[in-house]
């Protein structure tokens, strides 16, 4: 994963620029004379499969799909009804609300933080150390689900700390991308962001796998009573990203502080973010633009992994095993084509990609929510090609922002990216909870999440692609 040599060219200094010419340089330009060494590349990637087991174990296939949106917490005078009885049906459709609400108030979080800290980072020049410190407090969320026993007095407990652990990760994930610069090219940009969506996939098959094998191995004898064994898969997945996380830390340098960024207090970091949304909107309209129609489409490809275990597990009634075999091949699909991806996003540039990837997400989607009651075989057709189109749409997105973002703002914009997503990530939760609780029952929220993929591709296909970024795709 090295860039080939390429000829020499002036590199401007970003601080000399004024307001409207700060778009002609982004840090990938200032990259495009270097040659990325291949073992920074691979440790920046690492941490994503590092850190991969909270979002496909935790937070979609197995302990909110398959514990903490179970009959573990209803009322056991509602669970002696049984599968089929309304009140029962209403019981998880309550749970599944009750999880969408806390992703929803995570959300609000990470909208007022993101960008202000990404701002932070920039100017003190410490992205590693942001990524250092979230990255702990991720650990930490996930260490602390061992104590989320199943009983309905600590659901509460456990959609906390789900939220929790999705605002760190966000926090850090801002940093993460912003270090994508740091580790690619303008000619190697989406392979590289590529990759890293691809080995978190990935990390996520080998995660599932191994909680699989336990399974087949009746957890080797260990007891189940008080959801003791989904409370030890949380514990396993801190332990993965700790032994995963750390070459990101030891290999990728630490970015300077950026050149004419003043150090202000964190009250007013929110003042100097105005202005510069407003410098982003004179300077740098693409990106501007490009903030807003992300935060739709990205919170419906949010909604997809949220929910799309529970989607299997309640509406299609998959068992237990089957949630996270579909889990497996689900994050295999995802891995192989976001990298696959990756490679069309040098080609014809991250634009084509997203639109492709949303188009198909919106067909998909559709058909699974009309074939609900068409047993698991729809399910395993199409919910594995919604997860097809996933990827690349997230990787294309990050190589996007890559390509137009000016020089030393990095975080700053990836934090908006953050945030613009967040502002609008009530959208996906928010839907897929009213439609369940408006038609009373779950297999709506599907149409929910849909109605949000629809709506970020109409938004996407008004934005404009900067001609540089056009060029470089084609050279490469």
């Amino acid at each position: 994963m090295t860039d080939l040599p390429q000829p020499p060219a002036p590199r401007p200094d970003p601080a000399s620029l004024s307001t409207d010419q700060l778009p002609a340089v982004t840090g990938l330009d200032l990259q495009a004379e270097r040659t990325v060494p291949r073992r920074q590349v691979w440790a920046w990637a690492m941490w994503d499969w590092a850190t991969q087991p909270f979002n496909s174990v935790i937070l979609t296939f197995v302990f909110t799909a398959l514990y903490l949106t179970s009959d573990w917490f209803l009322d056991p005078a509602i669970v002696e009804l049984g599968e089929g009885d309304p009140a029962y049906e209403r019981g998880l459709a309550d749970l599944a609300s009750g999880l969408g609400w806390a992703i929803t108030v995570s959300g609000v979080l990470i909208a007022l933080l993101a960008p202000v800290l990404g701002q932070r980072a920039d100017a003190a020049g410490r992205r590693k150390l942001w990524l250092a410190g979230a990255t702990a407090a991720l650990v930490l969320s996930m260490a602390a689900l061992f104590f989320v026993q199943g009983s309905p007095a600590y659901f509460l407990l456990g959609i906390s700390l789900i939220a929790a652990g999705t605002v760190f990760s966000e926090i850090a994930g801002v940093n993460y991308n912003a270090m994508l610069v740091q580790v690619s090219t303008p000619r190697t940009v989406g392979r590289v962001s590529g990759l890293g969506w691809g080995l978190g996939y990935l990390g996520g098959i080998v995660a599932l796998v191994l909680v699989v094998i336990a399974t087949a191995f009746d957890w080797w004898g260990m007891p189940t009573d008080d959801g003791l064994v989904y409370r030890v898969i949380a514990v396993g997945c801190a332990v993965w990203t700790v032994l995963f996380a750390w070459p990101v830390f030891v290999y990728v340098p630490e970015a300077p502080p950026a050149p004419g960024r003043e150090r202000v207090g964190f009250f007013r970091s929110y003042g100097v973010l105005v202005q510069d949304i407003v410098r982003l909107w004179r300077g740098s309209r693409p990106t501007f633009w490009f903030l807003l129609a992300s935060a739709v489409f990205r919170d419906g490809l949010a909604g997809v992994f949220a929910f799309g275990a529970v989607i299997a597990a309640v509406v299609f009634h998959f068992t237990s095993n089957e949630v996270m075999i579909f889990g497996i091949a689900a994050n295999l699909l995802a891995g192989v084509s976001t990298i696959v991806a990756g490679r069309f996003d040098d080609r014809f540039g991250p634009r084509a990609v997203i639109l492709a990837a949303l188009g198909g997400l919106v067909g998909a989607g559709l058909i699974v929510f009309f074939l609900h009651d068409a047993g698991t075989t729809p399910f395993w057709i199409f919910g594995l090609l919604l997860t097809i189109f996933v990827g690349p749409a997230q990787a294309a997105s990050r190589s996007f922002l890559a390509r137009v973002t000016p020089a030393g703002r990095e975080s700053e914009i990836f934090g908006l990216y953050a945030t613009t997503g967040r502002a609008a990530s009530f959208l996906s939760p928010l839907l897929w909870s009213s439609f369940i609780v408006l038609f009373g029952a779950t297999y709506w929220g599907i149409l929910g999440i849909v109605l949000v993929l629809a709506a970020g591709l109409v938004l996407m296909l008004f934005v404009r692609v900067p001609k540089r970024s056009t060029d470089a795709a084609v050279a490469a």
